[in-house]
């Protein structure tokens, strides 16, 4: 008895240790897509075609895969366009146009609010148990990230520019929240599958709001600059699609089914980190005091909401069930007594 219950709880452990290093790695990759972004910007091309370019190419990579999994479309068609209009299309769509109104500090911070939200839906909507701890990772995150993106250091009250910033991080809860639903019951989806038909969906969507058909193609054939060091536009492209969407969004996914939405949310703040990171050496944008601190206090709350998550309904069931069985097989007057 007491072995097979070390079994399950060792499994569950590897388990949701995978899960952790899947959500770390697509925070990692994630984090890196505006690093490899800001150049081809810089390069002549407008943000959202870079994000155009970004979705259609993934949905391009993943097309085999979506018609390997077309049985989908008519499963749940739903899920498909709600995570390619949110997950895809919604964050990065809010986001930028966010980036018109306010600054980008402000508008980073408000969109990595997403992981109070996911708490927020779990507790609220789902009335779904919260552990302690992923609510006080969330808050120190938050807390950190306002420190990273150094929020105080120009605020604008535009708003119409943070309800945009708000809706991409409602966008971003839509994100996890999906992605956990997908995993669900009897009529769970391959991961694979919901990428696929999310990118597809994301891309038509993106399609119509970033008008591909007036983008400057010439700068795919040039160079962009990254930090004094020419490097192929088309190169950079590349990994925008296949590290910083496919691989980003495939993680992320089978992370949060792993894990939790609410834990995953939180660790994926780790990608604002991450990015200030990255364009710290590639792009040499050095960081300050306030956003070192900032970024061990990230790190702290997602550990913090890692480490302790509430049990699952069936798996309090299950221990119920074995604690009946074991008092059961006890002589008559022995259970549940101390000492004997």
């Amino acid at each position: 008895m007491h072995a097979t219950v070390e079994t399950e709880s060792s499994q569950r452990g590897a388990g949701r240790g995978f899960g952790l290093g899947l959500a770390l790695l697509s925070a990692l990759a994630f984090g890196g897509s505006g690093v490899v972004a800001k150049p081809l910007i810089a390069a002549g091309l407008e943000p959202l075609h870079v994000t155009w370019l970004r979705s259609a190419g993934a949905a391009l990579v993943m097309l085999p895969l979506a018609w390997r999994h077309r049985a989908l479309l008519r499963r749940r068609p739903a899920l498909l366009a709600g995570f390619g209009l949110l997950a895809v299309a919604g964050v990065q769509a809010c986001y930028f146009a966010a980036l018109s109104r306010i600054p980008v500090g402000v508008a980073l911070l408000i969109e990595y609010l997403a992981p109070a939200l996911v708490l927020g839906w779990v507790r609220f909507v789902q009335r779904r148990p919260v552990s302690r701890a992923a609510a006080v990772g969330a808050v120190l995150a938050v807390g950190g990230l306002a420190c990273v993106v150094e929020v105080w250091a120009g605020l604008s009250f535009d708003v119409f520019g943070l309800a945009l910033a708000l809706g991409a991080a409602c966008c971003q809860v839509g994100y996890f929240v999906l992605s956990d639903h997908g995993g669900d019951g009897d009529e769970a989806t391959h991961p694979l599958g919901v990428i696929a038909y999310g990118l597809l969906f994301g891309a038509l969507v993106l399609t119509v709001v970033a008008r591909p058909w007036s983008m400057d193609w010439s700068v795919l054939v040039g160079a962009a600059d990254m930090n004094g060091t020419s490097v192929p536009a088309v190169l950079l492209l590349a990994w925008l699609v296949l590290m910083a969407t496919v691989l980003a969004y495939l993680t992320g996914v089978i992370s949060i089914r792993r894990l939790s939405p609410q834990v995953a949310g939180v660790v994926a703040c780790l990608e604002a980190v991450i990015a200030t990171v990255l364009a710290w050496v590639l792009l040499g944008e050095h960081l300050s005091a306030p956003q070192i601190i900032g970024g061990a206090v990230v790190l702290i709350g997602a550990f913090i909401a890692q480490s302790t998550t509430p049990k699952a309904p069936r798996d309090v069931a299950s221990q119920h069930d074995g604690e009946a069985h074991a008092e059961a097989a006890l002589p008559a007057g022995t259970a549940g007594t101390p000492g004997t």
